[in-house]
């Protein structure tokens, strides 16, 4: 089964610097890793000023800590980023990130990454894959606006609540989940290849064909492949994200 912490990424020289030492990107997933897609969680420090064009990937970020704004540049138009913000950029969406407080946030990509990528002057990664191709541009999403309009789906007990954040429609070859689990409530990832990571809280997650299990806790993300049936069973209250590829 395979889960991974922030040790192991130290471990495997998956611990990178794509700009420069105020920018750490922790990557748990990549093309290697054969799920359609790839994440890194990336701690950002306050004061950071980047310009950004992912030409040749769609990337979707979703802010766990911090604050600060991403601004089009072809447009002007500004988002103000906090926890629980989603932003999404692909090939045509030249932009600034300006960090206020030290930031976290799970950029996830498609095509998936290698995982030894630099910004070159652009602020581009080097394509990883067929370039997507596109007229639409970046565009943002609020958990806290999803789930005043009644996107979130609750499980009967009340004890699981899961938020859409991006399907199918959105096509960028992956979809995402916000999901809160109260402490006893049991959450299964089965029928396409996943990535499951924690944000807070405390579990275990189970492989229910082979039965091996592993403790998992802030910062630490398991998969689950095609064919491949996980249970993640809350010992506290949880917060975690879903990546589900389509692609």
């Amino acid at each position: 089964m395979l889960v991974r912490t922030i040790a192991d990424l130290e471990q495997l020289g998956r611990i990178r610097f794509p700009a420069d030492q105020s920018f750490r990107s922790a990557r748990f997933f990549t093309a290697d890793d054969s799920l359609g897609f790839s994440y890194n969680e990336n701690a950002v420090k306050a004061g950071t000023d980047l310009v950004v064009w992912l030409k040749h990937h769609w990337e979707a970020n979703y802010i766990i800590s911090g604050a600060g704004e991403v601004t089009d540049l072809t447009t002007g138009e500004r988002w103000l980023l906090e926890a629980g913000v989603l932003y999404v950029v692909g090939p045509n969406d030249r932009h600034r990130l300006h960090l206020t407080e030290d930031e976290c946030h799970l950029s996830i990509f498609h095509p998936p990454l290698k995982g030894d990528e630099r910004f070159d002057e652009d602020g581009a990664y080097e394509a990883s894959g067929p370039v997507p191709a596109t007229d639409r541009r970046m565009f943002v999403k609020r958990v806290d606006e999803l789930r005043r309009v009644g996107f979130e789906q609750v499980s009967k007990d009340g004890k699981l609540r899961t938020l859409a954040l991006l399907d199918e429609a959105d096509d960028v070859g992956f979809c995402m989940s916000d999901m809160r689990l109260e402490a006893g409530a049991e959450a299964e990832f089965h029928g396409a290849r996943q990535a499951i990571h924690i944000v807070s809280g405390e579990g275990a997650v189970r492989d229910v064909a082979g039965g091996e299990s592993a403790e998992v806790g802030p910062s630490t993300a398991f998969a689950a492949g095609e064919g491949e049936q996980r249970v993640l069973r809350a010992e506290t209250s949880m917060h975690v994200l879903n990546v589900v590829s389509y692609a």
